[in-house]
């Protein structure tokens, strides 16, 4: 079987263990506690099944070459969900306290009645309890702590909690869809790198990721950004990554852009993760003819007023070893050999981790994404559990990196917390410091 298939299915089985935790608290809290049992509960329960089988269905099935017409509403409907089932998840959890406390006030008032209701109750000669006076707590007129008074009550906070919960994650998902389909804005970073030749000061890098060109994500969106990029008059345009979800015939036009890009001294692309889920070869052929240069662990010289140089370098993937792809691999060695170590260095690797090999081996700045910076907020701490930084700029050990939040967008088409971006690298002589966002 081959590594990208079965690193395919590990993925489905964590997503298919996802949305069974993410869709039963949410049926529990949503579904079970919000009604009687009947109909309208067995439907509902018969709808979140579904819904938590769209994920994994819209992973896996575009591996069976669905029609488009299909594949790409499925894929909508799929991934919106997948967003909106985890802010619910969220803000549900948010108003546990609440339903706890209620019902922790419910039971106390009802052993309350229970106790006045015994201390009210008049004692006969023969020993046995008599009835209490009419109107009074146990009397006629008494409000009974009993199964058709709290049912609903418990009905309703269980309805308000799930009707505020819906509202939380429908505003949430909502705005996040906004900021997803809004322009990119653009980050300035001015980085200064000892050793750098003034000929080279101003020098921008105009850097970019994950722009996960899909059938959710290509056309006028992606032109944007194109346009975006060339509004910042490059010296150097860095694709760092995952800039494809399918092959070169699926998603030929919306690359087409590509070929637009303006910049003095080229355009340069390392390989993603995601890049190895797709036709690798395909891309790495195509690329080319749109006037972009891959780097392979290798590097190019970068050039200057007077001459003055510094090296890009760029690597594989972290994952490309794996792929089972003859000649794949990081190897940031290779790219390194053989040069002048008194020449700046700029490396560009997709996964910020890769800064572990690079301050080893006296890189100056190394350009990374593969984060989006979280994406879908609170995502962004679990992604500190593999990667040393979510975002922007940060010192390790002699080596400068910045991670950029990525222009586009995977699985869910929203953005919470993690505006698209593009970045502007300018670089100058002197001391790193901390640049100011």
């Amino acid at each position: 079987m081959p590594v990208s298939l079965i690193a395919l299915l590990g993925f489905a089985t964590v997503v298919l263990l996802a949305m069974l935790l993410l869709h039963g608290y949410v049926w529990w809290r949503l579904v079970r506690s919000t009604t009687r049992p009947g109909r309208v509960r067995r439907g509902l329960s018969v709808l979140t099944v579904v819904l938590a089988l769209l994920p994994i269905s819209a992973v896996l099935l575009r591996r069976q070459e669905l029609p488009e017409a299909v594949a790409t509403p499925l894929d909508w409907v799929a991934y919106t969900w997948l967003g909106l089932v985890f802010y619910l998840f969220l803000a549900t959890l948010l108003t546990e306290p609440v339903r706890v406390g209620a019902r922790l006030v419910g039971r106390r008032s009802r052993r309350a009645e229970s106790r006045l209701s015994g201390a009210r109750r008049i004692p006969r000669s023969d020993g046995a309890a008599a009835p209490a006076e009419p109107g009074t707590a146990a009397g006629a007129g008494a409000v009974r702590p009993d199964r058709d008074v709290t049912v609903p009550r418990r009905l309703f906070i269980a309805r308000s909690l799930a009707v505020g919960a819906g509202v939380l994650a429908v505003g949430t998902a909502g705005t996040g869809v906004v900021l997803a389909n809004a322009a990119p804005v653009v980050r300035r970073v001015p980085i200064r790198i000892p050793g750098l030749d003034p000929g080279l000061a101003g020098l921008r890098i105009v850097t970019f990721s994950d722009g996960h060109l899909s059938a959710l994500y290509g056309g006028r969106r992606f032109e944007r950004v194109v346009d975006t990029i060339n509004a910042q008059r490059p010296d150097v345009v860095a694709i760092v990554g995952d800039l494809v979800d399918g092959d070169v015939a699926e998603l030929r036009e919306d690359a087409a852009p590509l070929a637009d890009l303006v910049s003095a001294q080229g355009v340069y692309f390392v390989t993603g993760n995601h890049e190895y889920f797709v036709d690798t070869e395909g891309w790495l052929r195509h690329l080319p003819t749109l006037g972009i240069d891959v780097l392979r662990n290798e590097r190019v010289p970068i050039r200057g007023a007077g001459g003055a140089t510094f090296d890009l370098a760029g690597i594989d993937d972290r994952t490309a070893a794996a792929s089972g792809l003859p000649g794949h691999g990081a190897d940031l060695d290779a790219a390194l050999d053989g040069r002048d170590d008194g020449v700046p260095l700029v490396l560009l690797a997709h996964q910020p981790v890769m800064v572990e090999q690079a301050r080893t081996a006296g890189v100056d700045l190394q350009l990374s994404g593969h984060t989006h910076g979280g994406q879908l907020w609170p995502f962004d701490y679990a992604i500190l559990l593999d990667q040393p930084v979510v975002e922007g700029w940060s010192q390790q050990g002699p080596t400068q990196l910045y991670v950029t939040a990525g222009a586009g967008n995977w699985g869910p088409q929203m953005r919470v917390g993690a505006r698209p971006e593009v970045t502007v690298v300018e670089l100058s002589p002197g001391g790193p410091t901390a640049p100011k966002r």
